[in-house]
Order: structure tokens, then C-alpha cells, then sequence
């Protein structure tokens, strides 16, 4: 940067120096015109009308005495040399100055057209070529000790200082290099090969600067023809990102300002008018910004299905899980697996923590308890994708003891309901009183269950118009009932064994004319308004533990279809069942579990609703990452033994 006495007219005298000017300007001060060949003034020595400065302050220009001859001496070094890293002033300037930001950087590309991919001329720009430009180099090193004890004057080839590589300084060197630096005009020479030019002050120098600084960068009038330069681009380099992440659009200045943006993420631009907007439907159902809108949904559910799992498996209250519940959970039938997970269980295993955590590591991190709640030995689990936590309401809890004995919790019901973006769902999870002829037993428990679970609390019904109070099935859009119902086939073991044994396929339609549940729900005395999927599966109940055969201890209990899973919907068609199974892999209870896989139609909603808030267990969803982390290193470790295990030396 230029002394400020280099700037004046002529018969003008010299205001006082400004100490603020970084040494660094040295070379630009005592460059001649651009093009003139002129040497460059020597260190230390000034013209005759101006007194010469201390080493390090910037000397008058030799503008004013353009026949006076420069010659070279060499600058002593300081007294007493310094044995740490002195802080330069150029230093100090770069820590004051103001970068533009990118959005600066898009509008003055924008204005100036200019476009570092062009080719490359950053990398051509030495001293020479900026102090051709008029424009100040920044200073070469840290400390006085660096200053060489020869400087060879440049010449017009636009040739640069022996040495000029090695005293770059750090700072010069490392911070600088994200930037982008300013193009090189027409008819400058490229420094010579491993040069490392310095890297040129941004325009906006001047914002940082004194006054007397600022005067010292006005325009001179011999250099008023000179062509506008572009602004140096400051573009911060990813460096950290590796180099296989893309740049971002923002960071290009060949790129107008309205398409910056990211081309490499999937959410979906927001115009600026559109948040600028006021309008009424803001959060209703009508509004486009809603967070449960119908441009949200659509986004995530083009179709407006969203994929269900739905199970239900008596444990018999035994201890020992499973070793794998992937047959379960992930059934070789499906190609996706679904959106949402809800598991019931009845007579559950004394470790309910355990069990939740085995779900979670069956499921991956994908997914996330969204919730989960108990009631005795009933329990329930609410897996979700964890892309879709933000859409859930807060998700509410009852239960109702169905045994005369409250405090014994075996017998009941336990219910979670919550609403999806505009669609509420109701999940029940029922055991029914046990015995053969005990039908009226279990009639009195459904009816007790839907008058007695208080649900929703807080959150709205969707359709108050079509709700009972008498009924909480009808207070919710979809309603999944499923659990041990103990409903029974009646005739005998002797007639459901005679179907079981038929050679070819077993007749299920023969099975099911014998199930009590089916003729009370033809009688309409229980589960009204609710369907089942078509059964093609073999009764769930009972087994010999371990084995694939039917009870055979003393009591020769009848095989049946004790396990269920029942839906109903406030719209005709809503719900699409897909799968309906049991898994006869898990034989660790008498009871093989039963699942469905179902389609349901969700609808848009407003925001006027508590929402969840993406709040989900988090040290459950921990533990079963690091479990499942852990299993798969133990096996890898297994395999590695395996094949060391087969390799033979022969001596």
C-alpha cells in the first residue's frame, strides 16, 4: 500500500506517515509506472525532497523525481537480533481486515463478470505483476531477520527478486491460501517456475484502515485511464471436506446468485418470497408451509401410504430370548422393510429393557423408540423411522385391568395412541381370559377395554363428529387391536387334529368354521366394525416348547388360533393388508408370534397439535447400536479364526 505523500499532487507537501501501513507496501512504494522499467528505490533511501524513513515505515514514492537514479544498497541488520518470531504488520492488518462474504462474492461476480474458471491466472500473479497493477505487495516476512542483504531490481519483464520464495512467511503462506486471488491482466509475464507469489490485498483493505490510510488509496491521476480490476474472490476451500465431497454452489463465483444453491442435497429449495409472505393458512390444512402439510406429506409419501408392521406373541413369561428376531421382524417376504413397528406382547420376559434393546439391535439404526409403555406383563413397543419422528404428535398411554383382582396385572389392555401428520392411530395390545368355554369372560373383557381406556387426552380427535364416548375405537381414525385373545376351536382336539393331518395343504376355511372368535364377530358381540386379513397360517397355539408339534403333555390342549390381529378405519379402504403370518422360527413359547404387514392412507393435518418434538430413547437407541457393533465384530473375529483355522503348513 502506498505511502500517503506517494498520492499527492504536485506542490501539495506531505502530511504525516501513517504508522498504520503495513511494511509489506515497501516494494509498491518505491515502484515506478506501470510499464515505465523504471527501478525500484532501494531501502533506506528516499528522493531528495523527502527525508529518508526508518527501516519498515514506507518511503516517499519516486513518482516525484522520476530522472533521479536509484542505486542498491544493502540494508544492515538490526542491533540486536531478535530470537522469537516478531509479529509483522501485515499480520496484523490481515487479522483486522474484512473478507466479503459469499453472497458479496456471487453480486460482485455477478457485476463484473469475471469468472475464475476461465483459466488460470491466479496462480501467474508475482510481485511484479501487482505492483504493475499499482496495487501494494504484502510483506515477505515476519521479522527484520528475514530481510535479504541483496535486492536486485526488477526489471520490465516483470522479473521478481532471487529468493522471493523463501521469505514467505507462514501466516502469508497458510492463511491465505483458501482465498482466491485476483486475475492477472493482459500483457503481465508469469513469474519464473517456483515462485510462490504473495497473495494481494481484497479491495475493501480501505475499510479497515485509518483515514490517513484512506486517503493514501485514492486513485492517482495518472492511473485514472487504467481499466477497472475485478475484486479478488475470497472462497473459502474445502479442505476439510476431502476431495471427494463437491463444492458448494456458494462457493462458486461463476454461478448466479438465484441458483445457489445446494445440487447436492434432498431438501427442497425454499424461495425467499415465500417466507417474505403473510398469509392466514399459515399451519392450517390448506398452507403449503405447514410442517404437516400436503406438500410435507408429499414429499415423503407421494402415494400417501405409509408401510406397517403390526405384531403380537405371547412369551410365556420365559427368560430366555430368542437368539435372532430377524425372522420376525424382518420377514424374508418383504423386499422394504416398513415404516413403522408395533409390537405387543403378553406375558412378557422379567427383563423388559432387554427386550426393547433386542428390538432396537434387530432394527438398526434406522429406526428409533418413538415409544413404549407396560402394564404387567403387557407390553407394547412404538418403532419409527427416524426420518419421520418430526410428524408425530406426543403419543399417549392407558391401560385397564381386566382380572378381579386389580393387582394382578396379567389379564387387560394396554393402548398408545398418537396422530401422523393428519391421521391418529389407535394401538391396543389385549390378553383375554383363558379356558375353553370361557367366551362370555372374554366378551366381558372387550367391553370393559373399549369403555374404560381414556384416550386421546391432549391430543384433538380428528373427527369429533363421528366419535363415541362409549367406544374408544371410534375416536380414532385407524385402530389396530391385536394380542392373545384366547378365542378357541370348538370340537375337539380329535376333529382339528383330523384336519391338521390331511396329507395335502390344511384346509384353514374347515379350521375357522370351528374358531370362536370368527362366529361372535358375525354375531356383531364383539370387535365390531373391525376386519381380519385371510388366515393361511397354521394355529399359533399351543406347541411344545422347542419343537413344531401341538401339546403334548396331559391336558392335550385343542390347537387354536389364540393370536390376532384385527384392524379398523373410519374410511372405507384406508387400510390395505398385505401379509398375514406366523413366525415359525421363534420356538422359545408356546406360542408361535403372528404379524401383519399393512398399508395405511394418511391424510394431511395441521399444526395446531402437540407435537413429539423428535424426542425418542436415546440410550436404548446407543445400547443397541453398540450391541449390534459388537456382535458383528465378534463374528467377523469367528470367521478370521475359521479360515486360519484351514490353512496347513507342510515343513
Amino acid at each position: 500500500m502506498p505511502s500517503k505523500s506517494a498520492c499527492l499532487r504536485p506542490g501539495e507537501r506531505p502530511g504525516p506517515t501513517d504508522e498504520a501501513t503495513p511494511p509489506g507496501r515497501l516494494l509498491s512504494a518505491r515502484q515506478g509506472p506501470a510499464g515505465s522499467g523504471a527501478p525500484a528505490a532501494p531501502l533506506g533511501q528516499g528522493s531528495e525532497e523527502s527525508p529518508a524513513p526508518p527501516l519498515g515505515v514506507p518511503a516517499p514514492a519516486g513518482s516525484q523525481d522520476p530522472q533521479a537514479e536509484a542505486k542498491p544498497v544493502t540494508p544492515q541488520p538490526p542491533m540486536k537480533p531478535r530470537l522469537e518470531r516478531a509479529l509483522s504488520l501485515d499480520d496484523k492488518a490481515w487479522r483486522r481486515r474484512r473478507f466479503p462474504t459469499s453472497q458479496e462474492d456471487l453480486s460482485a461476480a455477478e457485476r463484473d463478470g469475471a469468472s475464475p474458471s476461465a483459466g488460470s491466472p491466479h496462480q501467474a500473479q508475482g510481485p511484479a505483476a501487482a505492483a504493475a497493477q499499482g496495487h501494494p505487495a504484502p510483506c515477505l516476512g515476519p521479522s527484520l531477520q528475514e530481510v535479504p542483504k541483496a535486492r536486485r531490481a526488477m526489471g520490465s519483464e516483470g522479473g521478481s527478486p532471487p529468493g522471493w520464495s523463501n521469505r514467505l512467511s507462514g501466516v502469508a503462506s497458510t492463511s491465505l491460501d483458501p482465498l482466491h486471488r485476483e486475475a492477472l491482466p493482459t500483457g503481465s509475464s508469469p513469474p519464473p517456475p517456483g515462485l510462490r507469489p504473495p497473495r494481494s490485498a481484497p479491495a475493501s483493505d480501505h475499510r479497515a484502515a485509518s483515514d490517513p490510510a484512506s486517503a493514501a488509496n485514492e486513485v492517482d491521476s495518472e492511473h485514472a485511464d487504467r481499466k477497472p480490476r475485478a475484486q479478488s474472490k475470497l472462497v473459502r476451500a474445502h479442505s476439510s471436506l476431502g476431495t471427494c465431497r463437491p463444492r458448494s454452489p456458494l462457493a462458486s463465483d461463476d454461478h448466479p446468485l438465484h441458483a445457489a444453491r445446494s445440487s447436492f442435497s434432498l431438501l427442497a429449495p425454499i424461495r425467499t418470497k415465500d417466507i417474505r409472505s403473510r398469509s392466514y393458512l399459515e399451519g392450517s390444512l390448506l398452507a403449503s408451509g405447514a410442517l404437516l402439510g400436503a406438500d410435507e406429506l408429499a414429499r415423503y409419501f407421494p402415494d400417501r401410504n405409509v408401510a406397517l408392521f403390526v405384531a403380537t406373541w405371547n412369551m410365556q413369561g420365559q427368560k430366555e430370548l430368542p437368539v435372532s428376531l430377524d425372522e420376525f421382524l424382518l420377514p424374508s417376504e418383504a423386499d422394504y422393510t416398513q415404516d413403522l413397528y408395533v409390537i405387543g406382547v403378553q406375558e412378557g420376559c422379567s427383563d423388559r429393557r432387554e427386550w426393547e434393546t433386542r428390538l432396537q439391535e434387530t432394527l438398526g439404526p434406522r429406526y428409533v423408540l418413538l415409544s413404549s409403555a407396560a402394564h404387567g406383563v403387557l407390553y407394547m413397543s412404538l418403532f419409527i423411522r427416524r426420518d419421520l419422528i418430526w410428524f408425530c404428535s406426543e403419543v399417549e398411554c392407558s391401560t385397564v385391568t381386566t382380572r378381579i383382582v386389580s393387582q394382578i396385572k396379567t389379564k387387560g389392555a394396554l393402548g398408545l395412541s398418537f396422530t401422523f401428520f393428519g391421521t391418529s392411530f389407535l394401538f391396543i395390545t389385549s390378553h383375554f381370559t383363558s379356558g375353553d368355554g370361557k367366551v362370555a369372560e372374554r366378551l366381558m373383557d372387550y367391553a370393559r377395554t373399549i369403555q374404560a381406556l381414556a384416550l386421546p387426552r391432549t391430543v384433538p380427535d380428528t373427527n369429533p363428529y363421528r366419535s363415541s364416548a362409549a367406544d374408544v375405537t371410534t375416536r380414532f381414525d385407524e385402530v389396530f387391536w391385536f394380542g392373545d385373545f384366547n378365542f378357541r376351536l370348538s370340537g375337539g382336539r380329535r376333529a382339528v387334529e383330523a384336519i391338521l393331518k390331511q396329507d395335502l395343504e390344511v384346509d384353514v376355511p374347515a379350521l375357522l368354521r370351528h374358531d370362536q372368535l370368527t362366529r361372535e364377530m358375525k354375531k356383531g358381540s364383539i370387535f365390531k366394525g373391525f376386519q381380519e386379513p385371510d388366515i393361511h397360517f397354521l394355529p399359533s397355539y399351543k406347541f411344545d416348547i422347542g419343537k413344531d408339534t401341538y401339546d403334548s403333555t396331559s391336558k392335550q390342549r385343542t390347537p387354536s388360533y389364540t393370536d390376532r390381529v384385527l384392524y379398523r378405519s373410519r374410511h372405507k379402504g384406508d387400510i390395505c393388508p398385505l401379509k398375514y403370518s406366523s413366525c415359525l422360527g421363534i420356538k422359545t413359547s408356546d406360542h408361535r408370534p403372528v404379524y401383519g404387514l399393512f398399508r395405511v392412507k394418511v391424510r394431511p393435518g395441521r399444526d395446531n397439535i402437540p407435537l413429539a418434538a423428535g424426542k425418542f430413547d436415546r440410550e436404548l437407541y446407543l445400547i443397541g447400536i453398540k450391541r449390534r457393533i459388537s456382535k458383528e465384530m465378534q463374528k467377523q473375529q469367528v470367521l478370521k479364526n475359521q479360515s486360519s483355522s484351514t490353512v496347513c503348513t507342510v515343513s
